[in-house]
């Protein structure tokens, strides 16, 4: 050990000790920040599953690899960083003695390749994804960036640190090599040993190298220390724990129902519920719970979530990242305040900090952050614009492209809950949804003795449940739009006429239903969602009362009523099993107790609704009717899970779009491309949204004779004509089409 050694090793630990200590207070810091949040004890387990989910999501990638150009890279990044820490930590051995090598594994020549790929997976992980940050940078005017809002310097940064380390692990072993320290294998050192040829065989290069691949570490270490919100290079710890404590326990995303209105730690009961002690939603950063605190620490501003946001994607001033990483620096920037005791009442009046226990020892910027508004205008100085907050059509595209199971739409609701139900302060056109919703049971304020009237256009009697089950095997909950809406009602018609053709035993409440409350939900009005709901599950449960638990069936057009009725009223004592109807007409297809015999023969798209899609992961049903149907399916670049909104979710049904390109116009274009005869879908509400939007390229020229239709009015025009035919058909003729008809039935 020379003096190069020693001072290189002096000061490696002496940077180390100041890096270190920095870097666990910045942890401690953290963690005391993250429980300013109020209680949620839904994370608390199970602990294997969650534990498991955890593992397969960091090890596999399969978040990440949503962007196949990208999770590779990412993976080979995380690798070199975790398995990297054991190269990192001998570093400690080899700056002061370049002999120096782990015990027992040091000479072990797999460990050897290990280290020798750790380096190269490191280094070529790093630059790709400084390549992609680059291709994808926001100064291209010919697309929207993903990275649009996010810090450059600090990807910029953390990506370097990964280069340097990769380069570090490969120097040290390239210069143990020239230098003859290390022997082994060729096959373990494929690269480090011909670059060992051309370097000097000096020892004192490998405690060279050895300090900057410790140096650049100490750096990252100190340069995170001082950033809490840096969450591109937090989310390497903060990640798993955001993983583990996702809100379902069986690994899926935060979609579906939405997280019940907590209080306490508690579902809030409306009935006791005090505005003065309960908390309504999030009206303050320090009402949202541990589990929002740490997701606003681990978001990575990767922009997958604002890429696939319709808002974003058609210049609404939403974007999901920028939601997630002002909620984070107001609520850092906020911390000092809320821990040494500060707190403000409904009307903004200090009542946490006394008068022993003042401003003077908080920082005039924390104090300045406590009066801004969680929500308010540029005017208040707000942390969330409004135009923000509304902007949202909880299509979840955001939740279920993150890597780190952020929950972007449970806490855009909860600000919504705090403002619709505290502020009473929300766009005016749901004033009037709300008040049909209490007084007439549905959005459009119409009464409930015409939620028969459709069933007057059919030429067969429509059972209604008269107090008597009797052997009907589905209740078909009808929902508002198709009983209301004029262009939803044919599909309910069709439905019906189907379930009637294949024999299928139903009945439908008509006056006795009520909405299910979703666009109250999603709009914030917990309160009349609650009351609805709990209507609802009344009169199912009464309608069941004779039917066993497992065999209470009810088969539902709306998408929205669908997601209500299955995710959202068993935590209401409403347990059911819950099918759309392209569900059960898929099945009664491959029964063949319907037999769509003759082709459709036109060219159709299929638009996925978010609530039946991406919510409840119902994909393949409508588009294997559509292909029974004879149709020639033409699918949309953006389908599945990455499918772009109709614009109708998050109660913007009834809300006007002023800013930005309208989401159905949008949405419309894209169905255009693929020069569809007819747009088909399977909710009321794309339907109306994707027909507006049609009538409006339409009128403008650009679209002509394009129809929107409901997977159902397909299946049952191929049914239809098929029975006309054969009515046609002579007796005893033979039927040439019958063969087809059968293939027809079971496509796949």
């Amino acid at each position: 050990m020379g003096a190069v050694e020693i001072t290189l090793g002096g000061i490696a630990v002496a940077v180390s000790i100041v890096a270190w200590a920095m870097f666990i207070g910045a942890i401690m810091r953290i963690v005391r920040t993250i429980k300013l949040g109020q209680p949620d004890s839904s994370r608390n387990g199970p602990f294997l599953p969650r534990l498991l989910n955890m593992l397969k999501e960091f090890a596999a990638h399969t978040k990440m690899n949503k962007l196949r150009h990208v999770g590779p890279w990412h993976w080979l990044v995380m690798w070199g960083f975790i398995l990297g820490a054991i190269v990192l930590f001998e570093a400690y051995g080899e700056v002061f003695y370049p002999e120096f090598h782990w015990p027992i594994i040091g000479d072990w020549a797999v460990w050897g390749l290990i280290v020798e790929l750790l380096g190269i997976g490191t280094v070529a992980g790093g630059v790709a994804l400084v390549v992609i940050r680059q291709l994808n940078h926001p100064r291209r005017a010919d697309r929207q960036s993903r990275f649009a809002g996010s810090n450059f310097w600090q990807a910029y940064f953390v990506e370097a640190v990964v280069i340097i380390e990769g380069l570090g692990f490969i120097g040290v072993r390239t210069f143990q090599f020239a230098s003859g320290i290390k022997d082994q294998p060729l096959w373990s050192s494929f690269l480090t040993q011909p670059l060992s040829e051309l370097m000097p065989s000096d020892p004192v290069w490998v405690s060279v190298a050895a300090f900057v691949k410790l140096m650049s570490g100490m750096i990252w270490l100190i340069v995170v220390a001082r950033f809490l919100t840096m969450g591109v290079a937090w989310h390497r710890f903060s990640a798993f724990f955001n993983i583990y404590f996702k809100r379902e326990d069986d690994g899926s995303e935060a979609l579906g129902k939405l997280k019940p209105m907590l209080s306490g730690g508690k579902p809030i009961d409306f009935e006791e519920a005090d505005p003065e002690k309960d908390v309504f939603g999030a009206g303050q950063v320090e009402d949202f719970s541990w589990k929002g605190w740490l997701d606003f620490t681990t978001c990575t501003e990767c922009g997958r979530c604002q890429d696939q946001c319709p808002a974003w994607n058609t210049g609404k001033p939403l974007s999901p990242k920028m939601l997630i990483t002002q909620l984070r620096d107001h609520a850092y920037a906020k911390a000092p305040y809320l821990q040494a005791g500060g707190k403000k009442d409904m009307m903004g009046e200090e009542i946490g900090l006394t008068q022993g226990n003042g401003h003077e020892n908080i920082d005039a910027l924390a104090l300045a952050e406590a009066e801004r508004p969680l929500v308010g205008g540029p005017e208040e100085m707000g942390v969330i614009d409004p135009e923000v907050l509304w902007s949202c059509t909880n299509c979840g595209a955001c939740v279920e492209q993150c890597p780190v199971d952020i929950e972007h739409v449970d806490h855009i609701v909860d600000m919504r809950r705090y403002q619709v139900m505290i502020e009473s302060n929300f766009p005016t056109e749901l004033g009037g949804m709300f008040k049909n919703l209490e007084n007439k049971g549905n959005p459009w304020g119409q009464n409930a003795k015409d939620r028969l009237e459709w069933t007057k256009e059919l030429d067969f009697e429509v059972p209604v449940f008269d107090g008597e089950w009797g052997d009907a095997e589905y209740l078909f909950w009808v929902g508002c739009a198709g009983a209301f809406e004029d262009r939803a009602k044919k599909t309910t018609k069709a439905v019906a006429e189907l379930l009637h053709i294949a024999g299928v035993k139903y009945k439908v409440l008509g006056a006795e239903e009520t909405c299910t409350g979703d666009p109250a939900r999603r709009a914030g009005n917990e309160f009349v969602f609650q009351m609805l709901a709990q209507q609802n599950v009344e009169v199912l449960n009464s309608v069941f009362e004779d039917v066993e638990p497992l065999q209470r069936k009810i088969v539902v057009t709306c998408a929205h009523c669908f997601n209500t009725l299955a995710n959202e009223y068993p935590e209401l004592g409403g347990q059911y099993e819950v099918v759309h109807h392209t569900q059960l007409l898929n099945r009664l297809v491959r029964e063949k107790r319907l037999t769509p015999v003759a082709p459709v023969s036109e060219g159709v798209t299929y638009h996925d609704p978010c609530f039946l899609g991406r919510h409840n992961k119902v994909y393949e049903a409508p588009r294997d009717l559509v292909e029974a149907s004879g149709a020639q399916f033409r699918e949309m670049p953006r389908h599945g899970d990455r499918s772009m909104c109709c614009g109708a979710g998050g109660a913007r049904m009834w809300m006007e779009e002023h800013i930005g390109k309208r989401i159905n116009v949008e949405r419309v274009d894209e169905a255009l491309g693929t020069a569809p005869s007819k747009i088909a879908t399977g909710c009321p509400f794309c339907r109306v949204m994707l027909g507006d939007g049609v009538t409006q390229r339409e009128n403008e020229g650009t679209a002509e004779n394009v129809q929107v239709v409901d997977v159902a009015q397909l299946l049952l025009e191929s049914v239809k004509r098929s029975e006309q035919r054969e009515a046609s058909v002579p007796t005893g003729a033979p039927d040439l089409e019958a063969g087809g008809g059968d293939g027809s039935a079971t496509t796949t």
